[in-house]
């Protein structure tokens, strides 16, 4: 079976690299790294894997057969209405490091479809589930920027400021999750409060750039920072945002000195 993985970054080669032990015809598209055109590793493919950075996503979903199952591993997207089009959508997410499962550690993450944990399951891979698409892609996004605003306060990861820091913002994630159509019993899952302990903590990307920003709120990220990317969709009102969200307002106000 050929699985077509949008991304070959990280993540991408990481999840690629499971499928192709598990003896799955892989192909990656990614325009800075291959050279196939799009249309070549799509043909004939079972899945579409997209593992691409959420900038690169809308530029991308137009050009996919909208009947071929779609696997969204991109964590950053805000609205299911980027997806509408696709006849057979289903999200893995979670507390994964691209190294890591490299390196085969026991890693759980979240499924919302019985077809992700069949074809990605391993014995260091297992799966949590949920139906809540919706949800489960708002916890990837989300738990990103919360990782932001962690570094940018100065966080040390189980320290008892940073745990009090954790509690608060899963609280917040249930109530935006509600806000916008979702289950907010979903961030109590690995994709929800598995994943934010994980990001709000070295060696994460946001994390470590939200520490630079407390000493430079000039700068710029010199790689992929999706929680910068989707605080700006924030502020843009691509999400419902509850007044109860005061640590995300907090963030909202602290990045429009940044630009």
């Amino acid at each position: 079976m050929k699985i077509a993985i949008m991304g070959a970054g990280a993540y991408g080669t990481a999840l690629g690299g499971i499928l192709a032990e598990k003896g799955y015809d892989i192909d990656y598209y990614d325009p800075k790294l291959c050279k196939e055109p799009l249309a070549g590793v799509i043909n004939g493919a079972a899945f579409v894997l997209l593992v691409a950075p959420s900038f690169a996503v809308p530029y991308l979903l137009p050009h996919l057969p909208k009947k071929i199952p779609l696997i969204v591993a991109t964590k950053g997207i805000l609205n299911i209405e980027w997806v509408k089009d696709f006849a057979d959508v289903m999200v893995i997410s979670g507390p994964g490091f691209a190294d890591d499962i490299k390196a085969h550690q026991k890693t759980v993450l979240t499924a919302t479809d019985a077809r992700i944990i069949e074809m990605f399951s391993t014995g260091y891979l297992s799966f949590d589930f949920t139906d809540d698409v919706l949800g489960t892609l708002l916890c990837g996004a989300l738990k990103n920027v919360y990782a932001v605003l962690a570094g940018l306060s100065g966080l040390e990861a189980g320290s008892a400021e940073w745990e009090e820091f954790i509690a608060e913002v899963c609280s917040e994630m249930r109530a935006i999750l509600k806000a916008n159509g979702a289950k907010p019993a979903t961030v109590d899952l690995a994709c929800g409060i598995g994943d934010l302990r994980l990001t709000c903590d070295y060696p994460s990307r946001n994390y470590e750039f939200g520490r630079i920003l407390r000493d430079n709120s000039a700068a710029k990220p010199k790689k992929t920072v999706e929680g910068i990317s989707t605080l700006y969709k924030i502020r843009r009102g691509e999400l419902v945002v509850p007044e109860t969200a005061i640590r995300l307002k907090q963030l909202i106000e602290a990045s429009r000195q940044w630009n």
